[in-house]
């Protein structure tokens, strides 16, 4: 459901589609969404492309990256990570004396990030003597050390959207309902099926077809550029409390509307079954 910047400390190599032009030029990275990670990308590989989003970063209320020539990077295999043009780069980078190594990327150079009076430590880095040339002149903010990151006017949650991924959302009559420790806590004919790409089928679910009496609020809360921010619940039964197996969007995204007020049970964590089916 969330994900999070990994660390740049991954072992990988890289892949590439088309030779270097330097850190900047043109036609030296395929384009986003024209070269999808083959199955060799395994995870801890790296495959980069040339996006022509404008993204910006915001630490503070200020604007710490503005820039319409992000790099999109798969440092693992399931989302990219923004790598941004040095020159498109507003706030002061401090070097801060440490250094992570890369197998592909080569070494990193650490900074802090100081712009208008705020500093995120360790939160950047760099590849000066990088193999790879497109890296050369890049930086990567870290994504959870910034406050706020927009494409274009909108505010995106979790990490860099991904050009290779869809969510498919759709109503249902199929039959679903949710036991925990064998008690029935939820029976619904008409759910709405999320189907995201590389996930299980998710079955949101109307709250008056649960046992709302059984859910206790949870002040947990994650975040998806696909669906935005979820609130959670954990759900009391005979005495034992089930932490954070409940999710559910108030305000999603707009692409994600039709589960605006829906529930959804953690299936890894209770039991769904679905036409009597165990998912």
């Amino acid at each position: 459901m969330t994900t999070t910047t990994g660390s740049a400390t991954t072992s990988d190599s890289t892949t590439r589609t088309a030779p270097a032009a330097g850190p900047t030029g043109a036609g030296s990275l395929p384009e986003a969404g024209t070269a999808k990670p083959s199955a060799a990308n395994a995870r801890g590989r790296v495959h980069a492309e040339q996006a022509h989003k404008r993204v910006r970063a915001l630490l503070g209320g200020h604007v710490v990256v503005d820039t319409i020539r992000p790099v999109l990077v798969w440092e693992g295999p399931h989302y990219p990570v923004y790598y941004v043009p040095a020159e498109d780069v507003r706030a002061t980078l401090e070097p801060n004396g440490k250094t992570v190594r890369s197998p592909s990327r080569g070494d990193a150079a650490r900074h802090d990030v100081v712009i208008g009076g705020h500093r995120a430590q360790d939160a950047a880095g760099t590849y000066p003597d990088s193999p790879v040339p497109e890296f050369q002149g890049l930086v990567r903010l870290d994504w959870d050390a910034m406050d706020t990151w927009l494409e274009e006017d909108e505010i995106v949650y979790g990490h860099a959207r991904n050009p290779y991924h869809r969510v498919d959302i759709m109503a249902s009559s199929r039959h679903v309902t949710v036991e925990i420790g064998g008690v029935a806590v939820a029976d619904s004919v008409r759910p709405v099926v999320l189907f995201e790409t590389g996930l299980r089928p998710r079955y949101y679910l109307p709250l008056t077809d649960v046992k709302t009496e059984l859910l206790r609020p949870s002040d947990s809360a994650t975040h998806c550029p696909y669906k935005g921010t979820a609130g959670y619940f954990s759900v009391e039964v005979d005495g034992a409390v089930h932490d954070d197996v409940v999710w559910i969007y108030r305000t999603p995204l707009p692409e994600s509307i039709k589960v605006a007020g829906l529930v959804c049970f953690y299936d890894e964590k209770v039991d769904v079954f679905v036409d009597g089916v165990h998912t």
